[in-house]
């Protein structure tokens, strides 16, 4: 079993490189399952349910979501017919769509879940209560549970992944865009990142125009952000794991941009 997951994707930058290059991905890698996280994909600020179809049609089997989830109030009148799309599993009983789904492959299923940070986040429920409570249901039918934490603070990120250890196949941080280079399997044999980066403008700064950012820092006034233009990248993780025990024995970073090139 492996998992193709694309971070964070920005725009139509964004979901122009997912065109381009996951079908060159997956002749690359042979994926059993793909996921990408489209928190980000309309004009860098939700999702819409042409772009959600868009990545199922592009051969995504889950698109997972973070804290822009509501950014785009389109979401709210297709987030509860769209059964691949997986929103923070911690907002509150009653919020409308679902923090988990499991995605059927052949004779395999792939739970993937949804959780989100609350350091420097909007405060929603515990992210790791919620983990348990989602996997007491989950587990019983699959030990293949892919984790997309959506969170700010790097502490929390890890305290997750060893929260997880060997209870889940993998927890991956999203939401930061700046992919790290800690990628590794735990002791317990959990796939672990810090953060996968994001999908989209590679000049900007995390996806925006460079211009408004720097304005707001030089004079801490409000400026608006908008996708920034010019070069692309694209940034990812894939994982091998044992479809039985559903414990990870490989994961390696993806990074295409002008600097480094894709070679199939």
């Amino acid at each position: 079993m492996k998992i193709l997951f694309i971070g964070d994707v920005v725009g139509s930058p964004g979901r122009e490189m997912v065109e381009e290059y996951l079908p060159k991905l997956k002749r690359k890698y042979r994926p059993t399952c793909t996921i990408i996280n489209g928190e980000n994909a309309a004009n860098g600020k939700g999702i819409t349910e042409k772009i959600y179809k868009g990545f199922l049609d592009a051969g995504a089997q889950a698109v997972t979501l973070g804290n822009h989830t509501w950014d785009n109030r389109e979401i709210f009148e297709f987030i509860e017919r769209a059964p691949a799309l997986v929103r923070p599993a911690n907002y509150p009983e009653g919020t409308p769509g679902q923090g988990y789904t499991i995605v059927k492959i052949n004779d395999m299923e792939v739970a993937v879940v949804n959780l989100m940070g609350r350091a420097f986040l909007p405060p929603n429920d515990c992210p790791f209560t919620k983990a348990d409570d989602i996997l007491a249901e989950v587990e019983k039918r699959t030990p293949i549970i892919f984790v997309d934490f959506h969170a700010e603070a790097t502490s929390e990120k890890i305290a997750m992944g060893w929260y997880l250890d060997g209870r889940v196949s993998a927890v991956v941080g999203t939401h930061t865009h700046v992919q790290t280079s800690d990628e590794r399997i735990l002791h317990k044999g959990t796939a672990y990142i810090t953060d996968v980066g994001m999908t989209g403008p590679y000049d900007g700064i995390l996806g925006v125009d460079r211009e408004p950012v720097l304005y707001k820092f030089l004079t801490n006034l409000p400026a608006r952000f908008e996708v920034a233009k010019g070069r692309t990248q694209l940034n990812g993780v894939v994982i091998t794991i044992n479809d039985k025990s559903g414990l990870a024995t490989a994961i390696e970073r993806i990074v295409i941009n002008d600097d480094k090139p894709l070679f199939e």
